[in-house]
């Protein structure tokens, strides 16, 4: 007994020596923490105070964002989206029991810890969305099995022995600069689920070592320069859902191996050099809810048996070289939405029964050689919205079924033989915003039925054979384009056009119109492009036309008008093109801007005189000069020397003012420049230096922290922005920053002074009161929204077009955008966001343009790209740095498919009111479209910023590139 009680204590005497090692050791490592966790925190700024708790005071058990285990050792740190700022540093990987480390979505800077694989107790790490820079570290054995290091500045290559990870479940290394090939040896990740390596400058081939990876469901390695064929061996990751490879230089054919994985759900190989046809084995994919192939070279035909995938929802197969009829089976796919085959060289007729068993959202088939009907069970779904046919040889009248088609938003049907007429259904469908029928062969009189379109803005008849008089109203006070040129229309031209409030464009040409020009077209304030020529108008110019603030175009060519042109008439600075040729016109041209350097061809055929040589008309008869003009010349010169010495009085004054400044207070000479008179008399050293405390930090960066300051003298507030970049004090400093003092413009926070000494340097701005963007997104209304969007376009055409070189902005976030009281953005152009083009800067990987791979390739594109993030955000409420983008791996892949292929309530849900976007859909959408060709992959295709504020100020969405004859062909520019 006793034996065997010897044998029964020896368990509980193995606790007791326990924890008496416990009792001497917990003490020591409790030390080690807690010095390690106020070390981290004392390296780092946290302008939102979220560590405020982490004090000596208090159990670190019990801080934000740590957790314990049993024996009271941190396991966990979590610290993701904290706005925590400043050089990772090394001394929190050295917490010997942490499990869970997780710092994503912050502004932490500087290289990755060499030994960050080598603890034995991490098992997930989440540095993402940061500004981490410098090279991976070396690998060594790990028990990682969460690995986020994308969207950051990471650069070289990938570890030839990254390997070593063998227990890796998801890594994610997107969102980089990280060069070379994808190592062999990743194919030791047996266990690896969840590979990503978008977006970075990756090359080579794909390794065929790949088709090791059993465990694989989700592959995205689009977005590189990857090249060669598509390994075979991806065909032997039969666990594999979504696989990725876009945006490549893939070439060859589609392997036929691909159609051994039955569990593939997502096939995305679009914008690659694939060639030859869709291999037979791709449609035994039986579960494959979404496949894109298009922006290849396939060819051959689509064969019949695509009638296999029964769960497909969306086909992308546009921009190919694909031949032949469109299949019938396309027709008995049940769950078919989205039916995309454009720009191809598909012929025969569209089968009849498409939309019939499918249900059809969305169907584009332009661009083609089609023959035969529109099919009249297209719409049968009752959920369709969008019908894009154009440039076909399609014939026949548009189906009655049409008419009753009230889920209809945008038909484009142009450029085909349709015949017939417009039936009074038709003229009623409730929901059409765009409807362009033009280049047809449609008869008939539009004024015989009441058209009832209320939510119609964009309409184009043009070039068909209508005829009659125009009807007063087509139902709709939202009207913003209408071209009903090239038609057989008589009678005048309704004065109830007047009315149309929105209309930016009225298009009348060639045809048979005559009476006068209504001058309640005066009334069309927003009125842009103005085209009545070649009809048989008769009597004046009205007046009142001159005064139009927004006209650029007026044709008025080709008539019966007569008299005098209008004196006012061009000077308003936005009318650029004027033609008046062919007309019964006399007198002298007005010596206003649009006349002064008009073509002799847009004034022939007239009795006029006057205008610049350019004009070929011959000089008007003058006049003697009355003695009085003498008398008023010699007053106005006299008044124009006093108040010339008045200005060089002042300006020398205000010079004086803004001159270098060397000033000496208890922490040295300090050497100082302001750019506004009024801070140059008020701002004083001390008012810098005393505004730069913790309690007034108002925001930080990585190299820099704003602060909010106030003179002494007179309560003038501003705001201090701290540098801490050495090269930013040095020599070449002022005249890197003099610049900026000269950049005024209502949607830039203005750069009122600088001062630097041996120690550091500080930017003034001026003070505005407002809140971040990103903080109100939410509460916006959409009109507060647009208001915003044109703001900073503005700002950007302004900076972009100042001067040599040009202003870049370098990393455009809502964090840059300021909303002052009055809903008007205010770009704040701080380090590091602020960039000359021969200076170095840092971008956040979150809005950076995929371009960007070093300082050198920021550009005004760059830019552009920024701020089609920002009207994503704006229309969605998704931000670049979010995660949750479905199937889609980043914002624009998200926003690019949504826009194509979802109902507007299911993308627009940034906005919390429903009505917001129901009420303003049109302009939403297109104001989409919009920020899709800005952030477009292909940097030309991108439009200048001059252009992008045109599109939203005027609302006619046709953005074209910096670079001429650009073609652009989009996805989303239908």
């Amino acid at each position: 007994m006793a034996k065997n009680g010897a044998i029964t204590s020896r368990p509980w005497t193995l606790f007791m020596f326990l924890m008496i090692i416990l009792f001497f050791t917990l003490p020591e490592v409790y030390g080690e923490e807690l010095e390690t966790l106020l070390s981290f925190k004392g390296s780092i700024k946290d302008p939102l105070g979220f560590l405020s708790n982490w004090s000596s005071s208090a159990n670190f058990c019990n801080w934000h964002g740590i957790a314990c285990d049993n024996s009271s050792r941190v396991n966990s740190i979590e610290l993701s989206g904290k706005n925590i700022s400043g050089k990772l540093s090394a001394s929190i990987f050295q917490l010997h029991y942490v499990e869970v480390l997780d710092l994503s979505d912050n502004q932490l800077f500087g290289e990755i810890p060499r030994g960050l694989f080598s603890s034995a107790s991490l098992r997930y790490l989440n540095l993402s969305n940061n500004n981490l820079t410098g090279s991976l570290p070396s690998i060594s054995g790990s028990r990682l099995e969460t690995l986020d290091l994308s969207n950051n500045m990471l650069s070289g290559k990938i570890p030839d022995n990254i390997g070593l990870l063998s227990s890796l479940r998801f890594l994610d290394l997107g969102g980089n600069c990280l060069v070379g090939k994808i190592p062999n040896s990743i194919s030791n990740i047996t266990s690896l689920q969840v590979l990503t390596l978008d977006s970075n400058q990756i090359e080579g081939e794909i390794p065929r070592e790949i088709g090791l990876m059993k465990s694989l469901k989700w592959i995205y390695i689009g977005y590189n320069n990857l090249s060669g064929e598509i390994p075979e061996e991806i065909g032997d990751l039969a666990s594999i859902y979504h696989l990725d490879l876009v945006y490549n230089n893939l070439s060859g054919q589609i392997p036929s191996s691909l159609g051994n994985l039955s569990n593939l759900q997502y096939l995305f190989l679009y914008n690659n050099k694939l060639t030859g046809p869709i291999p037979r084995s791709l449609f035994d994919l039986r579960k494959l809810v979404s496949l894109d192939l298009s922006d290849n070279s396939l060819s051959g035909e689509i064969p019949e048996v695509i009638v296999q995938l029964q769960n497909l929802e969306i086909l992308h197969l546009f921009s190919n070289n694909f031949t032949g009829k469109i299949p019938a089976a396309l027709t008995s796919l049940p769950r078919l939405q989205v039916l995309q085959l454009w720009s191809n060289k598909l012929s025969g007729k569209i089968p009849e029964d498409l939309g019939r068993w499918n249900n059809l959202t969305m169907l584009d088939l332009s661009s083609n050689s089609l023959v035969g009907k529109i099919p009249k069970s297209v719409c049968n779904s009752g959920r369709l919205f969008k019908l894009i046919l154009f440039s076909n040889s399609l014939q026949g009248e548009i189906p009655k079924s049409l008419s009753s088609c009230k889920s209809l938003r945008r038909v484009r049907i142009q450029n085909n033989r349709l015949s017939g007429e417009l039936s009074s259904e038709f003229t009623k469908l409730p929901l059409v915003y765009f409807l362009d029928i033009s280049g047809n062969n449609l008869s008939g009189r539009i004024d015989g039925e009441r058209w009832d379109m209320p939510s119609l803005e964009m309409l184009n008849l043009a070039k068909n054979k209508l005829f009659g008089e125009l009807p007063g109203s087509f139902g709709s006070d939202k009207l913003q384009n209408l071209d009903l040129s090239e038609n057989r229309f008589s009678g005048e031209i309704p004065q109830s056009f007047g009315r149309l409030s929105e209309l930016r464009l009225l298009e009348l040409s060639e045809n048979m119109l005559s009476g006068n020009i209504p001058e309640e077209l005066s009334s069309c304030k927003k009125l842009v492009s103005l085209d009545l020529s070649h009809n048989q108008l008769s009597g004046q110019i009205p007046v009142d036309l001159a005064e139009l603030p927004a006209l650029s175009l007026l044709d008025l060519s080709a008539n019966h008008l007569s008299g005098k042109i209008p004196p006012n008439l061009g000077r308003v600075e936005s009318l650029v093109e004027v033609n008046i040729s062919q007309n019964r016109f006399h007198g002298s041209l007005p010596s206003t801007g649009a006349f002064l350097v008009i073509n002799a061809s847009a004034v022939a055929g007239n009795d006029l005189c006057g205008g610049d040589t350019s004009s070929g008309l011959p000089p008007c008869k003058g006049l003697k000069s009355p003695m009085w003009w003498y008398v008023l010349a010699c007053f106005l010169a006299a008044l124009a020397i006093f108040a010339l010495a008045t200005l060089v009085t002042v300006f020398i004054r205000r010079r004086k003012e803004l001159e270098l400044k060397r000033v000496e207070n208890e922490d040295g000479m300090w050497e100082m420049q302001f750019f506004d008179s009024k801070a140059s008399r008020s701002i004083t050293i001390d008012d810098i230096l005393s505004s730069t405390k913790q309690e007034n930090a108002i925001m930080s960066g990585r190299k820099e922290i704003s602060y909010r300051g106030k003179s002494f003298m007179n309560n003038m507030q501003f705001v201090v922005k701290e540098i801490n970049d050495a090269n930013l004090i040095q020599p070449g400093f002022w005249s890197f920053i003099a610049n900026f003092g000269k950049l005024w413009h209502p949607n830039i926070i203005r750069l009122i002074g600088v001062c630097r000494s041996q120690k550091g340097g500080f930017l003034v701005y001026e003070y505005v009161e407002g809140k971040i963007l990103s903080e109100i997104l939410r509460d916006l209304s959409w009109e507060k929204r647009r208001k915003i969007a044109i703001g900073l376009a503005r700002a950007l055409q302004f900076l972009h077009g100042n001067g040599s070189p040009s202003v870049l902005v370098g990393l455009l976030s809502p964090e840059k955008v300021l909303v002052d009281g009055k809903d008007e953005a205010r770009l704040s152009l701080g380090l590091p966001g602020l960039v000359c083009t021969d200076t170095k800067s840092f971008v956040s990987p979150a809005y950076v343009a995929p371009e960007t791979r070093q300082i050198k390739d920021i550009s005004e594109q760059s830019d552009i790209y920024g701020f089609g993030l920002i009207l994503i955000e704006l229309l969605t409420g998704k931000s670049p740095a979010d995660r949750d983008f479905g199937v889609h791996e980043n914002v624009v892949e998200w926003a690019r498919y949504c826009y194509s292929d979802c109902h507007l309530d299911a993308w627009i849900d940034g906005m919390i009111r429903p009505d917001i976007a129901r009420n303003n859909e049109k302009e939403i959408v297109e104001t989409m479209i919009l920020a899709l060709h800005c952030s477009a992959t292909d940097p030309m295709a991108r439009p200048c910023a001059s252009d992008v504020l045109k599109t939203l100020q005027e609302s006619v969405f046709t953005p074209r590139s910096c670079v001429s004859a650009l073609n652009l062909s989009l996805t989303y520019n239908k």
